[in-house]
């Protein structure tokens, strides 16, 4: 089935309006994004146990939600701060360049 076209701030807002938008959706084209998932088992403390069920309940999720969350959060911090270092590593070393330096390798010592 073809879908109706329409501008993106038509179907924003009918979606606010709580229209229904399923006729101007193309579901020939959806995919899940990172569809698969695999079982861990970890073992954690009874302290941290007590503390994430604290936080899932004042969240109003399950524990599994707050472990997800948090490591993705985390995983995402350590992507961005490895390609933040990256993009600066060769500015580095233009820099040392530009300044006539250059690198030499220590003599090791016998």
């Amino acid at each position: 089935m073809k879908s109706k076209a329409i501008s993106a701030e038509e179907f924003d807002r009918l979606f606010d309006e709580g229209a229904d938008v399923s006729p101007y959706v193309d579901r020939s084209k959806a995919r899940r994004v990172h569809p698969l998932i695999r079982r861990v088992n970890v073992d954690f403390p009874y302290w941290m146990i007590h503390a994430l069920d604290d936080e899932a309940e004042r969240l109003g999720v399950t524990r599994q939600s707050v472990i997800k969350t948090w490591l993705a959060e985390k995983i995402e911090q350590r992507q961005a701060k490895a390609a933040a270092a990256a993009q600066e590593a060769p500015a580095r070393r233009r820099n040392v360049a530009e300044r006539g330096t250059r690198y030499r390798a220590k003599k090791r010592r016998r």
